[in-house]
C-alpha cells in the first residue's frame, strides 16, 4: 500500500513538472530601457545613450510631439532586438525607414578660444574643447530650434541643445549662464551663452555634433579658422 501511494505521489510530481506552467520570459535587459525623470526631454535621453530621437520615438509608440512623462519606460534599442519583455506603452514594430539624408547646416564656430578635439568624457563621442574666457559669448553654429537647455545632464554641466533640421543637432555644455529657452528660434551666431568652467578648472566650451543621432568630428563640419 506505501509503495502504491509513493508511485501515485511520484507520477503526481511528474505531471506537473511536465505540465506546462507558463514559462516566464525574462525581462527587457536594463540597460536597454530607461525610465524618465523629472526634468528629461527625449532630445536629452537620447543625447545621453547616443541613439536617433527619431529611433526612440518610433520603438516606444511616440507621437510627433514627442510627448514622455515621467516614470514612463522607454526601450533605447528597437523591438527586434530586445530581449523579450513588457514596458508600460508597448511599443509597436514598425518597418524602419531610412531617415532623409539632408546636407550639412552652414556652420560657423561656436567660440573663440583654442580648440582640441577630444574623445571621452563627458560622453565618450568625439567633441571639441574650445579654452577660452569665463563669460566669453556662446553662439549658436547654425540657425534652428533650442530642444535643451538644462544641467539634467550632468556631465556637460548647463547645456543647450539645437536641434538644425531633421537629421543635425549641436551641443554647448559647461555654460556659466543660458540665455535661450526650450522651443525658441536661434539665427546663426546668436549668442545662446557664456563659457564657464569644465574639467580641469579650465575655462571652456564643450561643443558637439550628431548626425541622425551618432556624434561626427565636429572639425570637419566647421570653416577653417
Amino acid at each position: 500500500m506505501r509503495i502504491a501511494l509513493q508511485c501515485a505521489l511520484l507520477a503526481l510530481v511528474l505531471l506537473q513538472g511536465c505540465g506546462g506552467a507558463p514559462r516566464r520570459l525574462p525581462p527587457v535587459a536594463a540597460a536597454n530601457v530607461y525610465v524618465v525623470r523629472a526634468g528629461d526631454t527625449l532630445y536629452s535621453i537620447s543625447w545621453r545613450n547616443g541613439v536617433d530621437y527619431h529611433d526612440v520615438a518610433r520603438w516606444n509608440g511616440i507621437g510627433a510631439d514627442f510627448r514622455i512623462d515621467v516614470g514612463q519606460q522607454l526601450l533605447l534599442q528597437s523591438p527586434s532586438g530586445a530581449v523579450a519583455g513588457a514596458v508600460p506603452r508597448p511599443a509597436p514594430r514598425p518597418v524602419e525607414v531610412p531617415l532623409p539624408v539632408s546636407a550639412p547646416p552652414h556652420w560657423q564656430w561656436p567660440a573663440d578660444g583654442v580648440a582640441t578635439l577630444t574623445v571621452g568624457p563627458p560622453s565618450g563621442a568625439p567633441g571639441l574643447r574650445i579654452v577660452g574666457a569665463t563669460g566669453a559669448p556662446v553662439r549658436a553654429a547654425a540657425a534652428g530650434r533650442v530642444v535643451y537647455r538644462g544641467s539634467g545632464l550632468r556631465a556637460y554641466g548647463q547645456l543647450v541643445i539645437i536641434k538644425h533640421d531633421d537629421t543635425w543637432l549641436s551641443a554647448y555644455g559647461y555654460n556659466s549662464e543660458l540665455y535661450v529657452a526650450e522651443g525658441e528660434t536661434v539665427r546663426e551666431g546668436q549668442k545662446i551663452a557664456a563659457m564657464g568652467i569644465g574639467p580641469g578648472n579650465q575655462s571652456l566650451l564643450y561643443f558637439e555634433i550628431r548626425q541622425n543621432g551618432r556624434p561626427v568630428d565636429p572639425q570637419r563640419q566647421l570653416p577653417p579658422r
